[in-house]
């Protein structure tokens, strides 16, 4: 992924509200959001490119929901950090910190009493290099937490409100109440965040289950004034192209936006568009279901 915008308890009638966008090259082989038939009660995007994966993993995936009884529901996506310098071929695929989470086994945690959302994000936090640079959200339908293994900051819980990220170090925050500041960063705040985020508080204020409103956030390409653009490593007319919510070129561009919204009833709706190149829409899926949330 690389905008993930959030919704955290921020409406009396909303568990959780996403709208994200997974930027990636086109020619990476991927499959659109499903149900599983080998990880029952997963529903995820399937990431067919990835590579160092361990020998009999399933498919990575950026952004998934997974459905069990007993309350046992989780919620998870990630988005790289952007520094050319810093990628390694031998890290682990990001996408399997996904996976590790939503199926409730891995390596370091197999069985049943896999760790909540602070847990984990505090174990993987000890082992940074095992992975290229990646923001990493978890969520048990109770909590919800971020970790950057390129942040100096430690694994961090999100508070009720509105959240943006995408391939910084960092969380763009905003809260529920009026009169509060639109958006508060530890860093400079990528203008496609920032507009996010807000656009996103408008939506889920005016009309939270307007789905294609949160489309239409998504569907933004208006690129910002060079001197706002970020720093990440690669050449500045790269950093322009990319710099837009929504990226539609030849090569490489948004493959994905995807709207989840979790109502505090325990029914969620998740609906997602699929592009090609150039930005061209490909086709949609939705799906509707029920959770057992926890209180």
């Amino acid at each position: 992924m690389c905008l993930v915008l959030i919704g955290w308890r921020a409406h009396p009638e909303y568990r959780l509200i996403v709208a994200a966008n997974r930027d990636e090259f086109y020619a990476r082989p991927t499959e659109s959001m499903r149900w599983w038939p080998e990880v029952p009660g997963l529903l995820a995007g399937r990431d067919q490119g990835a590579k160092n994966k361990a020998e009999g993993d399933p498919p990575g995936t950026w952004l998934g929901l997974m459905r069990e009884d007993k309350g046992r529901n989780r919620f998870a996506t990630v988005t790289n950090v952007r520094n050319p310098k810093d990628e390694r071929g031998d890290a682990r695929s990001r996408g399997a910190l996904l996976m590790d989470f939503l199926r409730g086994a891995s390596a370091r945690h197999p069985g049943v009493d896999f760790p909540g959302p602070e847990k984990y994000l505090l174990d993987i936090a000890a082992a940074p290099d095992d992975y290229n640079g990646y923001n990493l959200v978890v969520s048990d339908l109770e909590s919800l937490w971020w970790h950057s293994n390129r942040s100096d900051a430690p694994p961090r819980e999100l508070a009720p409100g509105f959240h943006g990220l995408s391939n910084g170090t960092f969380v763009g925050s905003a809260g529920v109440n009026p009169g509060e500041p639109d958006l508060t960063a530890p860093q400079p705040i990528w203008p496609k965040v920032r507009g996010g985020v807000i656009e996103l508080r408008a939506v889920v204020e005016s009309d939270p289950g307007a789905v294609d409103r949160y489309f239409t956030v998504l569907a933004d390409r208006t690129k910002p004034a060079d001197a706002e653009l970020p720093d990440t490593g690669v050449p500045r007319l790269l950093e322009r192209r990319v710099s837009s919510r929504f990226i539609a070129d030849a090569v490489h561009g948004t493959r994905a936006s995807t709207v989840l919204l979790v109502r505090e009833d325990g029914s969620f709706e998740l609906a997602e568009r699929t592009f090609g190149l150039f930005g061209r829409r490909k086709g949609t899926v939705s799906f509707r279901g029920a959770l057992d949330l926890p209180a």
